[in-house]
């Protein structure tokens, strides 16, 4: 299952059931989990843990090193979970020493064509990256967000759980669980309800959620008075609770 044309290092650790396509290139430092799929002129490189039954597309750049000018050739690494789609064109750079050392990838997770995931970025589960979303270095993404496509996140910034960042969008600043952004620079537009409804979320717990976005985003109260609020509403509900331990752990603006 691995073609004649493809490099692959002796070093490198390659599981049961794992195919590899014609002239792919694959280094000493990596580890590819039972069942994944390497396609065609795929170049994985560096310190790269890749998880089980995965499949990669050709021509996608995996582990290279960061595009950092403070990177100096340090130890770092690049860990992918279980059951992710990385499609054509789409590169994952490894971290670097001052972000951590890692750049992390979870569980299925769809990562569309031409998308971009920087240095010391970690990235939850069940995420869907649209065609060329990108992520600076040090970006955190929730589990379930989705990035349209060209949406671009400045470094440093969080994107909350089941947040959805809407196409072009240039985000600068924390997106709080559940909400969705849009415009030029993700302006707040309420809550992904569409999104919720079809994981699940029933009609109390989206109401929850919205009472809580209309408190955070509505009217002309202080973000102290807003959080006090919120507090009382988490008391009822698990969701908004994870919107205030968001917003309390946020060291950047929220987007507003």
């Amino acid at each position: 299952m691995i073609h004649a044309t493809a490099i692959i290092d002796p070093a490198a650790r390659i599981g049961a059931n794992v195919s590899i396509g014609a002239y792919s290139v694959i280094g000493g430092g990596v580890e590819i989990g039972e069942g994944t799929t390497i396609g065609p002129h795929v170049v994985i490189e560096g310190t790269t843990r890749i998880g089980r039954d995965n499949r990669i597309f050709q021509f996608a750049s995996v582990g290279a090193i960061p595009q950092d000018k403070k990177f100096g050739g340090e130890d770092s690494e690049l860990v992918i979970g279980d059951r992710n789609v990385i499609r054509e064109f789409v590169t994952l750079n490894r971290g670097t020493a001052d972000g951590g050392g890692a750049t992390r990838i979870g569980n299925d997770n769809w990562i569309m064509a031409y998308a971009h995931v920087a240095h010391d970025c970690t990235v939850g589960n069940n995420t869907v990256f649209s065609n060329n979303a990108t992520l600076a270095g040090h970006v955190t993404v929730g589990d379930y967000a989705i990035l349209s496509g060209f949406a671009g996140i400045h470094q440093f910034c969080r994107i909350g759980a089941h947040a959805f960042v809407g196409m072009g969008c240039l985000v600068n600043g924390d997106v709080p669980p559940f909400v969705m952004v849009a415009s030029d620079y993700g302006r707040p537009r309420g809550i992904n309800s569409e999104g919720l409804k079809r994981r699940g979320f029933d009609a109390d717990r989206i109401a929850a959620i919205k009472r809580a976005y209309r408190t955070l985003y509505l009217g002309n109260r202080s973000q102290a008075e807003a959080r006090a609020e919120l507090a009382a509403l988490a008391a009822d509900s698990k969701d908004v609770a994870v919107m205030l331990d968001f917003i309390e752990a946020s060291e950047r603006a929220l987007v507003r």
